[in-house]
């Protein structure tokens, strides 16, 4: 599918980029513009790799396209230490919002660590009033534009540290006020949902929702540990429970696959995974299967009726929009749009959102979709 200078794809006359889009799995310091990067950095007297924008997009590009979580995960200590300060944090909020809004998203989930952005002086609540004050102004901004937008919190706990019950606890703090939800990030194998049970018993507690990052860098325990230990309402990323598929036989295009029992949970209970096709290449999650966009099991998962959802994890690694990402997928399997909006419509109903609002966020897609 041809893909303009500006990243939209054409599909059946219709823009991609123009199409109403949810995004749940998006991280703030993965999607910081390289050129905000370099002013910020220039401000507190930080060295950054490149001095132009299009060149350091194309280190970050580089040293993401690695085949390993943990070194893709080295690239953040560049975007995070930019983002210690009060104006750093609202600046890149600010403009992760109306990045969204340009790409036609109408809702979306911006998930951040905040006890990564502390270096400076700064408290927890005071760094994340820093992000809300940036989501708002980004909704105001796209709202100025013509473009409805709405932007939640997703406070994430780092699962190689020990605060993630200090983290929980912010997170419900901060619930009404901007947080929709609670995430643990960071190093997945080693470091399971179980080790931060403490914090989950506390959300589950206050009714808090959690998406959990599982079936990434680690497999089947890991995901089982996120629905377990962490009461996951969805799964970031989640790829690999293609593991506990059995392709039995194949007839031309009918495929007969036998479930292990959790993969026929997560897909009889409708738990969305938060799938992120590019940068599930970039960091070997589907390297069981290969290492090209048609190898990746999205298609499979889709067809057998898992909710899944499309997702660019980290808009400056993968140097990518939730536009690039649908229409690579159209690329590669051929989709229409009324696949896409099944997409949509999966990351809607698994928003954590009340009901009322999800019904009305599918109302949206449903109308965008027909216009």
């Amino acid at each position: 599918m041809p893909i303009d200078q500006h990243g939209d794809a054409i599909l059946d006359g219709l823009s991609l980029r123009s199409l109403p889009k949810v995004s749940l799995h998006d991280h703030l310091d993965g999607g910081v513009r390289p050129a905000t990067i370099i002013e910020l950095a220039d401000a507190i007297g930080l060295d950054v790799p490149e001095s132009e924008p299009d060149d350091l997009a194309d280190w970050f590009a580089e040293k993401s396209d690695s085949g390993s979580l943990v070194e893709y995960l080295k690239t953040f200590d560049l975007t995070t230490a930019v983002m210690q300060t009060r104006e750093g944090l609202t600046r890149v909020a600010r403009e992760f919002v109306e990045d969204l809004a340009a790409d036609g998203v109408i809702y979306g989930e911006v998930r951040w660590a905040p006890e990564q952005h502390l270096a400076r002086g700064l408290s927890l609540d005071e760094v994340v009033a820093a992000v809300q004050e940036g989501i708002e102004e980004g909704e105001d901004a796209a709202e100025r534009r013509g473009h409805d937008i709405r932007v939640g919190q997703l406070i994430t706990a780092m699962r190689h540290t020990d605060r993630s019950l200090e983290i929980a606890r912010l997170a419900v703090e901060w619930r009404n006020r901007g947080a929709v939800g609670f995430d643990i990030a960071g190093p997945e194998d080693g470091f399971p949902a179980s080790n931060h049970r403490d914090a989950f018993d506390y959300l589950a507690s206050e009714f808090f929702p959690a998406t959990v990052h599982a079936g990434e860098a680690a497999g089947l325990e890991s995901i089982r540990s996120a629905l377990i230990d962490g009461r996951a309402l969805r799964l970031g990323h989640g790829v690999r429970i293609a593991e506990d598929l059995e392709v039995v036989s194949r007839a031309g295009e009918e495929v007969l696959v036998q479930f292990g029992d959790l993969a026929r949970w997560v897909r009889d209970r409708e738990i969305p995974l938060e799938l992120s096709p590019s940068s599930n290449l970039q960091t070997g999650a589907i390297e069981r299967w290969g290492t090209t966009m048609e190898d990746h099991p999205f298609d499979l998962l889709y067809q057998l009726g898992f909710s899944v959802t499309v997702n660019v994890d980290n808009r400056t690694m993968s140097r990518t929009s939730l536009t690039r990402e649908l229409a690579l997928l159209v690329e590669t399997f051929e989709y229409g749009l009324d696949d896409l909006e099944a997409f949509q419509l999966n990351a809607a109903a698994g928003a954590f959102l009340p009901v009322e609002e999800r019904e009305e966020l599918i109302d949206l897609i449903a109308e965008g979709f027909d216009a």
